[in-house]
């Protein structure tokens, strides 16, 4: 099966495949939360308590059709996860690792939108909740099922980097391993003022 991917203005285009294999959950880290405030979107992007609907796949089931040259990334720091958006309109698409042989993306709900299903007739349900402590309020815990798709999911990467299919992905160059595009990393004093409005 496969789902489309867009931004928001439909420049950038897409879709996902093998959407049986995804991990669907829901992010209330701090990091996330800043991201979607960096973004201009919190409100469109989180729910109620602070959460990210995100659906976590192989950057290999990832594929761009059109409008690639507007995908960009950022980092909280220079150290941090790479967080890729289409700056054409500031559409969240995905969070990846900064090593491409973790072959990870989660992609955000915002760039899954489809007037003709539901995220979860597309993606089953949410399956497991992180980040609970930074969340505003108290999510349902779900520890049994967290810790059962993170396994699951860990399996799949573990895979992905015995076959050397990690190497495909449309977030980075399959032969340096750098990313596309040089991510913007935010100074000290910009992720301060995330934080604070966080």
């Amino acid at each position: 099966m496969t789902h489309p991917l867009r931004c928001q203005c439909g420049t950038l285009q897409g879709h996902v495949s093998h959407t049986e294999s995804v991990c669907r959950g829901v992010c209330y880290c701090k990091d996330c939360q800043a991201y979607a405030h960096f973004l201009g979107k919190a409100d469109e992007i989180l729910d109620e308590m602070g959460g990210s609907d995100v659906v976590a796949t192989l950057p290999q089931y990832v594929s761009f059709t059109q409008g690639v040259e507007k995908l960009t990334c950022m980092s909280l720091s220079d150290k941090g996860m790479l967080r890729w958006y289409a700056s054409c309109c500031n559409t969240p698409i995905g969070n990846t690792s900064r090593d491409f042989k973790v072959s990870h993306v989660g992609l955000l709900h915002n760039c899954l939108q489809d007037p003709s299903t539901s995220l979860d007739s597309a993606f089953g349900p949410v399956r497991m909740r992180v980040g609970m402590k930074s969340a505003k309020g108290t999510p349902k815990a779900m520890a049994f099922s967290t810790t059962m798709a993170i396994l699951q999911f860990m399996g799949r990467l573990v895979r992905a980097r015995l076959d050397g299919s990690y190497r495909k992905t449309p977030f980075f160059d399959p032969e340096t391993g750098a990313p596309r595009v040089s991510p913007k990393v935010l100074t000290p004093d910009e992720r301060a003022r995330l934080m604070q409005a966080v």
